[in-house]
């Protein structure tokens, strides 16, 4: 499992976050993209031409939820962006106006941080953190095991020592939990088992099964003075949902499920790569699952290293590589991989064998 930052730094930033945060929402008729030196600026105005707010920096998933959003291609966008800025900033303010919509733009710090619906349900991770935190500190036995704030997502990975089980002589395997929440409209609030394995401190998220909550609410209606004033975001219907989570948190560390991952584990170990190609197996896994051409050549270095030529040690492979992968949102999404190879259907498996061959 990739390291992040403890607890206490994770509770530190989201308090301090939560500070520079500032949600607007505004006509896309009031808002113009505009260039100054070299960087692009989203700017609102009122209807008197005087400015509503401080010039916003924009930062990329802002960007991309605007080009999304106009429905201007992600290439033709970033071309613009990084070549024509000036013609980037016509083709924005123009679809602005021909094609007026309410739009919630979320900030932080100055930053545009995201161009979101104006349905946009804001569940924020001081919200996410302050209904979890609590339960986990009061449940024996769980361990914080790796934290982290990126501009996407929220996230908690949580050990529980007290249930473990033996994959093979040595090889011990602890339930956990990740609780993973994104303010920028790139996820639901997800609660989702996970396995820790201690030989190698490897995490496996468990994707087939989870709690979610969509960011979607009533609509927010654009207002004069531009703020969206910070309301209580958890409404009657937010608060069942809290409930909810904090049931799903103690339910999710649950012996039944834990034991059905590691009977896929154990069944796992018995599933016998074709190391006639080797290198051709992890190609095939790798294109079946949308691991990178650089990920696959980490992966296979760590498949030769782990001495484990199964589908368990592939999967473990995958894992294991994520632990080397720089931005932690897709070493997160390569734990889950993981999990999705260990558990892919006999039959996928041996198409796999039978094309290396």
């Amino acid at each position: 499992m990739k390291s992040g930052i403890s607890l206490v730094e994770m509770a530190k930033e989201i308090q301090r976050q939560a500070e520079l945060k500032a949600d607007y929402v505004m006509d896309t008729r009031s808002l113009r993209l505009e260039p100054f030196g070299s960087d692009l600026y989203l700017n609102a105005y009122t209807p008197s031409g005087e400015m509503a707010v401080e010039p916003l920096e924009i930062n990329a998933i802002a960007h991309r939820q605007i080009g999304t959003h106009l429905k201007i291609p992600a290439a033709y966008y970033d071309k613009m962006l990084t070549q024509h800025p000036q013609l980037l900033s016509e083709n924005v303010n123009a679809w602005f106006e021909r094609e007026p919509a309410v739009r919630l733009v979320r900030t932080i710090g100055g930053t545009a941080r995201a161009f979101l619906s104006n349905r946009y349900r804001r569940i924020d991770n001081l919200d996410i953190a302050g209904i979890v935190l609590p339960v986990l500190q009061d449940m024996e036995g769980m361990h914080f095991e790796s934290c982290q704030l990126t501009e996407s997502r929220m996230y908690i990975k949580v050990v529980n020592t007290r249930l473990q089980a033996e994959v093979s002589p040595g090889d011990i395997v602890q339930s956990g939990i990740i609780i993973s929440n994104s303010e920028v409209g790139l996820g639901s609030v997800n609660i989702q088992p996970l396995v820790y394995r201690l030989v190698c401190s490897n995490g496996m998220v468990v994707n087939d099964a989870q709690t979610r909550r969509n960011h979607v609410g009533r609509v927010n209606e654009a207002t004069e003075n531009y703020q969206l004033y910070s309301d209580k975001t958890l409404e009657a219907d937010d608060k069942a949902f809290a409930m909810k989570i904090q049931d799903t948190v103690r339910a999710v560390v649950d012996e039944v499920r834990f034991t059905r991952v590691v009977n896929l584990m154990k069944d796992a170990k018995d599933a016998r790569m074709n190391t006639a190609d080797v290198p051709g197996v992890v190609k095939l896994v790798s294109r079946d699952f949308h691991i990178t051409e650089e990920e696959s050549s980490g992966v296979l270095q760590r498949l030769i290293e782990g001495n484990d030529l199964t589908l368990y040690g592939l999967s473990n492979a995958v894992t294991r590589h994520s632990q080397d992968v720089e931005d932690y949102d897709r070493a997160t999404a390569l734990e889950g991989i993981g999990y999705n190879i260990l558990s892919m259907p006999a039959r996928q498996w041996s198409r796999i064998n039978q094309m290396a061959a």
